[in-house]
């Protein structure tokens, strides 16, 4: 099992249609994120600064390369694009977090 963290950013106005969408995830992505192999998905809210910190782990033989490639992957992130800072191709600009200290 690994864990992965990153940040993402938010647009100005845009928290509460963020947490709609995301309570409302379509079936068919939740499905495809397990089967790659993330679990344990969480994702935060710096209100002061709208960035997102998430977090997830991945089971060591996860598909997680793959999912740019995937025509739900793809939709989820055109359907998110008017929210967040995206790259061209919609994917979202994501800082990677570098781990510091855990406790088990």
């Amino acid at each position: 099992m690994t864990t992965h963290a990153f940040r993402m950013k938010l647009k100005p106005g845009v928290v509460e249609e963020y947490r709609r969408r995301h309570d409302e995830i379509w079936p068919e992505l939740s499905q495809l994120l397990t089967d790659s192999g993330i679990y344990d998905y969480s994702i935060f809210l710096d209100e002061e600064t709208l960035h997102l910190f998430a977090v997830l782990k991945l089971t060591p033989d996860n598909q997680r390369e793959a999912l740019p490639r995937h025509p739900v992957m793809q939709r989820w992130w055109k359907y998110m694009a008017d929210l967040m800072e995206t790259h061209p191709d919609n994917r979202p600009r994501e800082w990677p977090l570098q781990p510091l200290f855990h406790l088990d």
